[in-house]
């Protein structure tokens, strides 16, 4: 027979299922089991809950309203009954936890349509979320809130609150227990943790209290960070962490982020304050106590003790409260900027030690690892400033606020050697500058919204907080200081578009945080290649040499930042944004200008043009062409009264724009560069502004850079002369070349200036070459090295001086004489150089020169390497001649040529002979030189003849200055003297005085001698009859 069926238990009910099913819920989202019989096991911790209106098995089990009484015993219990995982001991990883897995069980039961029990489940879970956000904010609130739970210390003692917290958001995003993820709008059933603990807080009215430590720890966690490659000593988290945690607060509630903003340390004291004087002593070595209250003999001690730390610096030094120091140090947003990778720091510089022995490939893989770190850094600042940015006008004020303070604080930034107890580090003006471009970024690439940019901005000092004052000792200077600059305007910064706002203060940013770091990196290069240039010169290895390889592995390090191409190319585009807006200007607005927006531009797009030209692909430089030559022009030239400027201006269209082939520059510039985009043209050639005033604009200029300094105006001449030649070969600007010769006056101070240059240059070097031989050839013998030490290093240092300046001043000189060559090339440019004030200057300094290079002590001038110093004696030799074969035809010019000082028998037909022995120049100008070569012979015959009848002239015949007989004589009404009109003129072109009592004179002061001039002719006619 069959066995008998076993006996089946009676079937549970409906609420006893849903009493298991929410029991196995709660297991799962709060690792909790509870009721009779409850036991641990693992991760699940038994939780005593014999409350019946919290739990009844058989009316459901677990009510809603026992979910936060539940959270409460799990959270009094001592750590030893909980499970050892760090996220169930510590409350608020715990309670994130929750939350999260009570919204991934909102969303998967949602989707179970009907099922029995759905929305008592989903009632639970929603109470599992609230208690959790809710027991978060108040343990925020109050750290002692969980206290009491028997012998053992409760679960969040073990860190504070606030660090809890920090510790769960910089965690990572695929790793923070999801406290970020879901909506960030208040009370929308679907956000995220933090958003929910926020409101909490916000509700309860302890936002500020309860973010305010939180806000403070992770300050203090960011000050033991300085690089992008270092990590907080305590957490292991780098600062772009620290960040997102911030970020995450600030996006997560807007109430949060008013909080941030307010703290204590989110602003400078004001500027004014008791507090902004204050003095921040530095911290001292072990327990030693500060100077205040100290006795005499001990501060004195503390006092020498700091200013040893400050010479070694490593931030110990003493600052006030409202500086750039206290910007790096006592803000959040200081903070996290001055984190960067400062080549100063061991963690950068290490990476680049012993530079020359390693491949470039091993170096470049170095620098953009870097590179990647700190761009992923700014990101993450400029990701927290966005975000307190977009939470309302409170965070909006206090950031533009900060932002208005850094600026302020750090005018000195711009110094050879910033005063580092006032201005910050520079990486976090570079940092400033970073992430200002990419909050300008959309209206950079937009031109239409940067047409709503105001220019009354920087004449607002209420509007711009002082970023660019008008007077005082950090007055910011404008294009036309010292001009017609129009007056300040009223209004408050509410007054001006964000977009206005984060124009100028990006512009300023640039002058103090790019700008300064491409001159340092520019001044370690400078100092590598001369101590490599040093080294090979005493016959020594930079490779082997310890402080070379110092200086390069610095060179290198801070390339880093300085070259990093994102950087640059943002400028560059930030630049092109700024000349557009240059250009839309009159010259009212253009003049109120700060002149550092155009010096800064100039500076940028030639140090690209050196260190990284690949950073202007993609990037259009018409708008900053256009400036260039607008403010160089007649029409703007009030516009910018600094002769440096203009000067740098000048230089600009050389480095920049001046086709690559033009000239010996960088050909690695991209033709973008120079050529409109749309004909393919240089702009130099093809914009319709520079073919109508470029050419008299450059030969304006050739004059003014006098005042830049005496080496200085070398180099910005030489590079004026290979714009004007490469404009005048063009066919586009002949028509200006030739109006040039309308300003009949201006062209005459143009090219006695350029005599004057040319004469102190041709001395110069002429004096330096035979003396650099001498040198030279002392060193080749064996006798050099057993000299005396001393003798020879005062030797080498004269040598160097010598060799410098005649670097300096050949190139200027070559230019020059190509210079006179195209000019005279042209028969109206030519007339003038002709007239009496101009022709005998002339002829002078060409036969000087000549003299020099085909004279009997020309072969002193034969130094070793001459190419290394720009010395071309050939070419130069061919110039001359062609100069002087372009002057054939002219009996005015062989006449001066036959009179000069400079003349013998011998000098033109030698310059001949030797001209066509080495075969410089065409058949055609070879019989241009010979005929000038006979003209002159004619004119020095015809000139003996005239010089015997006038020997024994009248003693009131002869100039008193030149004692030769006047043909033109002009009474100086100042001195009473009567002086040949051709001498009276060449003087005035030089100086503004009488000759001979130094009384102010001017040429339309002096008056004919007309009776004189008839005695004169009337005695040299008597003369010549009588010769007859």
């Amino acid at each position: 027979a069959p066995a008998p069926a076993p006996s089946r238990a009676a079937a549970a009910t409906p609420n006893e299922r849903l009493a298991r099913r929410k029991a196995n819920l709660i297991r799962r989202v709060l690792s909790c089991t509870y009721g009779p019989g409850a036991v641990s096991s693992g991760d699940v911790v038994a939780v005593p809950l014999d409350d019946p209106a919290a739990y009844d098995p058989t009316l459901g089990g677990l009510t809603v309203s026992g979910v936060g009484e539940l959270l409460q015993v799990r959270l009094q219990l001592p750590r030893s009954a909980l499970p050892p995982a760090p996220s169930e001991v510590r409350t608020v990883p715990y309670l994130a936890g929750c939350f999260r897995r009570a919204s991934e069980d909102i969303r998967t039961i949602s989707t179970r349509d009907g099922a029995a029990g759905q929305e008592e489940l989903l009632a639970l879970l929603r109470e599992v979320r609230a208690q959790a956000a809710s027991y978060s904010a108040s343990f925020l609130m109050i750290p002692d809130l969980f206290g009491g739970g028997g012998d053992e210390a409760p679960a969040h003692t073990l860190s504070p609150p606030a660090a809890q917290l920090v510790a769960l958001l910089t965690a990572g995003s695929a790793d923070d227990g999801g406290v970020t993820i879901g909506s960030t709008k208040p009370g929308s059933g679907g956000e995220c943790y933090l958003t929910a603990v926020l409101e909490g807080l916000h509700v309860q009215g302890g936002l500020s209290e309860a973010l305010d430590p939180l806000v403070a720890h992770v300050a203090t966690r960011l000050q033991g960070i300085d690089t992008v490659l270092d990590s907080d000593a305590h957490t292991g988290n780098n600062a772009v962490a620290f960040l997102a945690a911030l970020t995450a607060l600030a996006m997560a509630h807007k109430g949060a982020a008013m909080a941030i903003a307010k703290h204590p340390k989110f602003l400078l004291p004001e500027a004014g304050s008791g507090a902004a004087a204050e003095t921040v002593a530095p911290d001292l070595p072990g327990n030693m106590p500060n100077m205040a209250g100290a006795e005499a003999g001990g501060g004195r001690q503390r006092h020498f003790l700091r200013q040893m730390l400050a010479a070694m610096g490593g931030g110990r030094m003493a600052y006030i409260r409202r500086s750039g120091p206290a910007i790096d140090k006592d803000t959040i947003l200081g903070n996290v900027m001055r984190i960067g990778l400062s080549p100063e720091k061991d963690s950068v510089s290490s990476s680049f030690t012993n530079i020359t022995q390693r491949s470039l490939k091993e170096v470049s893989g170095s620098r953009d690892a870097m590179r990647f770190q700190l761009e992923a850094h700014r990101e993450a600042v400029r990701g927290l400033v966005l975000a307190l940015l977009k939470s309302g006008k409170v965070a909006r004020l206090a950031v533009m606020t900060w932002v208005a303070d850094a600026l302020v604080v750090n005018v000195g930034a711009t110094a050879m050697r910033p005063d580092r107890a006032r201005v910050s580090h520079s990486q976090t003006l570079l940092n400033l500058y970073a992430v200002l471009f990419k909050l300008s970024e959309p209206f950079v690439s937009d031109p239409a919204k940067a047409s709503s940019i105001d220019p009354g901005f920087v004449r607002n000092a209420e509007a711009h907080g002082g970023v660019f004052p008008t007077q005082g000792d950090d007055a910011v200077t404008r294009l036309a200081e010292g001009g017609d600059v129009p007056p300040a305007v009223r209004g408050v910064a509410a007054d001006y578009n964000f977009i206005t706002q984060c124009f100028f203060f990006t512009a300023r940013a640039l002058h103090l945080g790019l700008g300064p770091s491409s001159s340092a990196h520019t001044n370690v290069v400078r100092q590598a290649q001369h101590m490599a240039y040093s080294l090979r010169q005493r016959s020594g290895d930079p490779s082997s040499d310890p402080r070379f390889n110092h200086v390069l592995s610095m060179q290198y390090a801070g390339e880093v930042t300085a070259a990093d191409p994102t950087l640059l190319t943002d400028a560059l585009r930030f630049y092109d944004t700024l000349a557009a807006f240059l250009l839309r200007m009159g010259p009212d607005d253009l003049g109120a200008m700060p002149e550092h927006f155009v010096d800064d531009m100039c500076d940028h797009v030639t140090f690209v043009t050196r260190f990284n030209p690949d950073s202007f692909v993609g990037v259009p430089m018409g708008n900053m062409f256009r400036v260039v030559v607008r403010l160089l022009s007649p029409d703007y030239a009030q516009c910018v009264r600094n002769y440096n400027l203009r000067a740098k201006l000048g230089d600009t269209l050389y480095n920049v724009f001046l086709p690559s082939d033009a000239d010996e520059r960088n050909a690695d510039i991209p033709s973008s560069v120079y050529c409109d985009s749309a004909t393919g043209a240089p702009y130099l050639l093809s914009d319709p502004y520079a073919q109508s005033t470029l050419a008299p604009s450059l030969l304006l200029l050739y004059g003014e850079v006098e005042h830049t300094g005496f080496y200085e105006k070398m180099t910005h001449r030489a590079h004026i002369a290979s714009l004007l030649r490469y404009l005048w070969h063009s066919t586009e600007h002949r028509g200006a070349f030739q109006k040039i010769t309308e300003n009949k006056s201006s062209f005459i101070k143009f090219a006695n200036g350029l005599m004057n240059e040319m004469n102190s240059l041709i001395a110069s070097v002429m004096e330096k070459l035979p003396q650099i031989r001498d040198v030279q050839q002392q060193m080749a013998s064996p006798q050099w090295a057993a000299g005396p030490e001393d003798e020879r290093e005062r030797t080498t240092s004269r040598h160097d001086d010598n060799e410098n300046e005649v670097r300096r001043a050949l190139p200027l000189c070559n230019k020059t004489l190509q210079m006179l060559e195209f000019l005279n090339s042209d028969a109206e440019i030519q007339t003038l150089f002709l007239l009496d004030e101009l022709c005998p200057r002339l002829v002078n300094m060409l036969m000087h020169v000549l003299t020099k290079l085909v004279g009997s002590r020309r072969f002193e001038l034969k130094v070793d390497n001459p190419e290394s110093y720009s010395f071309q004696p050939r070419g130069m030799l061919c110039d001359l001649c062609s100069i002087f074969g372009l002057f054939s035809s002219s009996p005015e010019f062989s006449k001066e040529c036959a009179t000069s000082g400079y003349y013998t028998p011998d000098l033109l037909g030698s310059a001949l002979t030797i001209s066509s022995k080495l075969n410089l120049f065409t058949a055609d100008k070879k019989r241009l030189f010979a005929l000038l070569v006979a003209n002159v012979e004619d004119a020095k015959n015809a000139g003996a003849q005239d010089e015997n009848l006038v020997k024994d002239a009248p003693e009131e015949f002869l100039d008193p200055l030149m004692f030769t007989l006047m043909r033109n004589p002009f009474y100086l009404p100042t001195s009473k003297m009567t002086v040949d009109h051709k001498t009276i003129k060449q003087h005035l072109l030089n100086e503004s005085f009488d000759p001979f009592n130094r009384a102010p004179l001017t040429i339309d002061m002096i008056v004919p001698a007309t009776e004189l001039k008839e005695k004169i002719d009337s005695w040299i006619s008597q003369k010549r009859l009588e010769a007859v």
